[in-house]
């Protein structure tokens, strides 16, 4: 242990238990601790020796003070600020999530409405604090955090106490206030007389960052940094980002002017300006592909429109300049009896596509058309009279249509892969669309069914990748609903997802599944998320390939990445992912927001009873019994035949005294266990509420041999707790890789 780590413990040991450095910048040192009375996570931040002299403790508290009084969502606020051992520090909430800069080492560049949301609401922050007279003089990507995905702007105290001291303590330290990549001209000159255009310009560097994957100046040194930001003019943003429109680029542009009365004269100005590109870049770029009607003599061919729509839907999911609606939430308005403007509000899109499929002999005709939603105006229309052969064709003609349509800017790589038919032979793609048909029912017999029909297409073809995809997906879906042995079925669909990708390494929803195989049967963390980023590079629009890398992130205890993701899933998928986004916040220990959210999921469908058992956990976590234990019963009415939801409800039971109701739920699983599957995690649920931690981690241990469950989301399941401490759950985690 460092001399200065022990002091500063025995310093503050009547207050804070530190437990470790997270980190040192150049003015402060920042450590992970325990606020003793009130038994919360903190960081408490340590000023530099030199700094705390140069300052003097009742300067550096009196200034930091006035920083107290900030309470805005998007700033962090101050907990506690002080002297002791010869320490100045202060305190703020540990935030879980990352820095921005953390995002942008691994990312570089950021989505364009992401990056402009972070933006608006870094500007937001900003324009509450200036109007109380604090300017921050130091926004750069380290001081923003990402907390649930949304941005909190931290540090508003140091650089306004450091700036209130002068110049000639500090150059003494060595140490100026603002960072050169993105210190505004004014503030790189030394003037003194600063306003919150300062902050705007740096908001701006750092706007322009996220855009372009660099600063706008990236001189050598800081002299010449400094003398870019007072003469020289960036590259202009769409040099590296041909796809940023010009209302950003030209609000950018004025941001970073020279001059501050040539910017915007706040940072609510420059946030409007972004809000109007935002909703001029949602209206005109997102799209729900509503289900082709039938129009085919033959009532059989059903089954063939909802193919095509699904591919249509799949074609523009490449396109990331889109926002495309998955199809979970467009199939319910088959046969609609909504207007188009319900429909787009209910999907949150601008504009929709519908049509139809006429199918006779060899002879396929389709119709389609792009609707403005708020207009009822056809942007575009096409009708199809061709060959069936050219299905795939005329797939990629309406894909494109419709891109153009919405000035939606296609990279070469993307429309590569939009322009690839899936096969040549036209009845293995038949086949493949009625194996995707029944597959998507969901039921034993209808997986088993679509197995046959995706065995009778590569009996056809036995190149076509996504037919092996099919296999993939129906082998983990049985594997994970406990219709076949996990040990069986795992291997069987990790094999057709590598078939897929040796035979096609760009399909998005092959390396979706083998990250879902990597994470779930064999616990190969890196490799599950290296595969689910290549399946959003590749699928942009898959709320499937969100779900399944918020599953991952929640499993490894990243639980702002995994409700960023599970947002991001919900945003293209409306009607779904309610109940991921609230079981997320109830991992991170968000119980308020998990029941607003899981609230929400229920009013959507009151029917699902994952919906109402997420709820009923919410509730219990704000201690309210009753309601919750209602809400958990209500989940087993609506699934009697689903073990999960009748083991949570005993699990329930037991933690809330009702251990003779708990103990009876126990018997039953345990019989039932005797005529068919029961899985060993659900088990496990009930033992770990009755205080039995040793038969619980026999059940767990047994899930862990026979990969049963969602024994992969065992360490941040907030149901098994009270195991944490186990060695036997220590070793379990090991053995899983996640120790």
């Amino acid at each position: 242990m460092s001399d200065v780590l022990a002091r500063l413990r025995a310093a503050l040991a009547d207050r804070y238990t530190i437990a470790r450095e997270l980190g040192a910048g150049g003015m402060a040192t920042v450590y992970e601790a325990e606020d003793v009375r009130h038994r919360r996570k903190v960081a408490v931040k340590v000023l530099r020796t030199e700094l705390s002299e140069a300052l003097g403790a009742e300067r550096f508290l009196r200034e930091i003070e006035t920083i107290a009084s900030l309470r805005h969502p998007h700033i962090l606020p101050l907990y506690d600020s002080g002297e002791a051992g010869g320490f100045l520090f202060y305190v703020m909430p540990l935030v879980e999530g990352e820095s921005l800069r953390a995002r942008l080492e691994r990312e570089k560049q950021l989505a364009l409405d992401e990056a402009l949301r972070i933006a608006r609401e870094v500007a937001d922050a900003l324009s509450y604090a200036h109007s109380r007279g604090i300017i921050h003089r130091d926004i750069k990507p380290e001081n923003i955090l990402l907390e649930s995905g949304h941005a909190v702007v931290s540090d508003f105290g140091i650089a306004r106490a450091i700036s209130a001291v002068g110049d000639q303590p500090l150059t003494r330290t060595g140490i100026s206030v603002g960072t050169p990549q993105y210190m505004s001209p004014e503030q790189a000159a030394g003037e003194k007389d600063l306003d919150g255009r300062t902050d705007l310009y740096s908001l701006a560097c750092m706007l322009y960052e996220m855009l372009a994957g660099v600063p706008p100046f990236t001189g050598p040194t800081v002299e010449r940094l400094i003398h870019q930001h007072l003469v020289e003019n960036p590259p202009e943003i769409t040099q590296f980002r041909p796809a940023v429109p010009g209302e950003v680029a030209a609000a950018l542009g004025r941001a970073l002017a020279k001059t501050p009365a040539d910017r915007f004269a706040t940072t609510t100005a420059f946030a409007e300006a972004l809000s109007q590109t935002i909703a001029s870049d949602a209206g005109e770029r997102s799209v729900a592909v509503l289900p082709f009607l039938n129009l085919s003599a033959d009532p059989e061919n059903e089954y063939f429109a909802d193919g095509i729509t699904e591919d249509v839907i799949a074609q523009l999911s490449k396109v990331r300049a889109l926002k495309v609606v998955s199809r979970t939430s467009v199939m319910p308005f088959k046969g609609r009896e909504q207007g188009l403007r319900e429909i787009a509000a209910r999907l949150r899109v601008a504009t929709l596509l519908e049509g139809s499929v006429r199918r006779a002999g060899d002879r396929v005709r389709i119709v389609a058309q792009l609707i403005d939603a708020a207009t009822d105006q056809h942007l575009w229309a096409e009708t199809y009279d061709r060959r069936l052969t050219d299905i795939f064709a005329i797939q990629t003609e309406v894909a494109l249509h419709i891109a153009a349509a919405l000035k939606a800017e296609l990279s070469p790589d993307e429309r590569a892969r939009v322009g690839r038919p899936p096969t040549s032979d036209v009845l293995a793609y038949q086949l493949y669309l009625q194996g995707r048909a029944y597959l998507v029912r969901f039921t034993a017999e209808s997986i088993r069914t679509a197995i046959a029909y995706f065995e009778r297409a590569l009996e056809r073809d036995p190149a076509l990748a996504q037919a092996h995809v099919g296999i993939a997906m129906a082998f983990t879906e049985l594997a994970e609903s406990g219709l076949r042995d996990p040990d069986e079925a795992y291997p069987r669909a990790k094999a057709a997802a590598e078939r897929a990708l040796a035979l096609d390494g760009d399909l998005g929803d092959a390396h979706c599944t083998m990250a879902y195989c990597k994470m779930v049967y064999e616990f190969d963390w890196a490799a599950a998320e290296a595969e689910g980023r290549r399946a959003l590079e590749l699928s942009p629009n898959s709320a499937d390939g969100y779900d399944l890398y918020g599953r991952l992130c929640a499993s490894l205890g990243r639980h702002d990445e995994a409700i960023a993701m599970y947002r991001r899933a919900q945003e293209l998928d409306p009607l779904a992912h309610r109940v991921d986004v609230a079981t997320a916040l109830l991992r991170a220990g968000r119980s308020e927001d998990a029941l607003a959210a899981a609230r929400d999921a229920v009013e959507v469908d009151a029917e699902y009873a994952r919906a109402h058992s997420t709820l009923g956990w919410a509730l219990l976590g704000m201690e309210q019994r009753e309601q919750g234990l209602v809400e958990l019963e209500r989940a087993v009415a609506l699934a009697p035949g689903a073990t999960i939801w009748l083991a949570q409800l005993g699990q329930a039971y037991a933690q809330t005294g009702r251990s003779d109701d708990a103990r009876a739920i126990l018997s039953r699983l345990e019989r039932e266990a005797r005529d068919h599957y029961v899985s060993p995690y659900h088990l496990a649920y009930v033992h770990t509420g009755l205080g039995d931690h040793d038969r619980a981690m026999d059940c767990l241990e047994q899930a862990f041999e026979r990969r049963a469950g969602a024994l992969y989301g065992v360490k941040a399941s907030f149901l098994f707790t009270p195991l944490h401490s186990h060695p036997r759950f220590q070793a379990l985690l090991k053995r899983m890789h996640l120790d």
